[in-house]
């Protein structure tokens, strides 16, 4: 940019904050400890001379925007912090409750792809037998929360026209089948419903719902849902960490597409592949 132009658009966003913030030139004056003639020269001289960098800066922390901004090096007027504030996001996810934060983030997104790596088995998927077994004992009648919020993410699905692709480790589905590991106990009717229910889903839902096996061996995934272009989202455990700056969000749907790409059971092989583990497991 040329120097004048960049002095002229200088004196053009002083002034606008200035409007926008109501503050008047004595006031920014006080608040950058320069007379008030400093403030109306740099409103008002004609000249492609900038002032010097304190000046600058001290203007722009006590207006609450960038330096960079006010400069004309970038387009975005909030403070460095503030941006990755924005960015990124801390929230609470309490095991297994209808959570308001993932049914929001879900209806942002709708219409957009959504791909997910879910910590066990999507809850969505599940039957409501499974998820008594999985949660009233932790829960008690919370669980009855989980069973409306999994049937009301089913819901959005069928009726939004979001892709829904979800990848799981081959281990998941193996250890469910066999009743071990996490699902050690889980009654063999249960489970047998179970299989039935994952079967009509893709029967019904096919190819908007898609669902992938890897190989946690060869490739590796911690629990994360990604909101098309708008949100990616790790799950901690008891808390979601959650970003929406285009890099991260970038950088998770990679991680997940990887995934795909080295699926050892595509969407389409899904249902015979869990027919055979059933098979085998009985």
């Amino acid at each position: 940019m040329d120097k004048r132009d960049r002095a002229k658009l200088f004196r053009q966003r002083l002034a606008d904050t200035m409007r926008n913030r109501a503050t008047t030139q004595s006031e920014l004056a006080r608040n950058v400890s320069v007379d008030r003639s400093t403030i109306s020269q740099l409103l008002t001289r004609d000249t492609a001379r900038l002032p010097n960098a304190q000046v600058v800066a001290e203007c722009a922390f006590a207006l609450g925007i960038s330096s960079d901004w006010l400069l004309g090096l970038t387009d975005m007027p909030e403070l460095a912090a503030d941006l990755l504030a924005a960015s990124s996001q801390v929230s609470e996810a309490p095991r297994g409750l209808g959570d308001e934060q993932i049914f929001s983030w879900h209806t942002e997104a709708a219409g957009y792809k959504i791909r997910h790596v879910p910590a066990a088995l999507p809850d969505m998927l599940k039957t409501h037998e499974m998820l008594r077994w999985e949660y009233t004992p932790h829960l008690g009648r919370s669980a009855t929360q989980v069973i409306a919020a999994s049937q009301d993410r089913l819901n959005w699905m069928r009726e939004t026209l979001s892709d829904y692709e979800i990848a799981m480790p081959l281990y998941e589905v193996e250890a469910f089948v066999t009743a071990t590991g996490y699902y050690s106990g889980l009654p063999k009717e249960v489970r047998d419903e179970q299989i039935d229910h994952f079967l009509k889903l893709h029967d019904q839902l096919y190819p908007s719902l898609r669902v992938f096996l890897f190989d946690a061996r060869r490739l590796w995934s911690a629990a994360l849902t990604v909101f098309g272009p708008l949100v990616g989202v790790l799950y901690l455990g008891q808390h979601y960490l959650a970003f929406r700056d285009r890099a991260r969000v970038k950088t998770l749907t990679e991680q997940f597409d990887g995934l795909v790409r080295e699926a050892y059971v595509s969407a389409r092989d899904w249902p015979e592949h869990l027919r055979a583990l059933a098979a085998s497991g009985n």
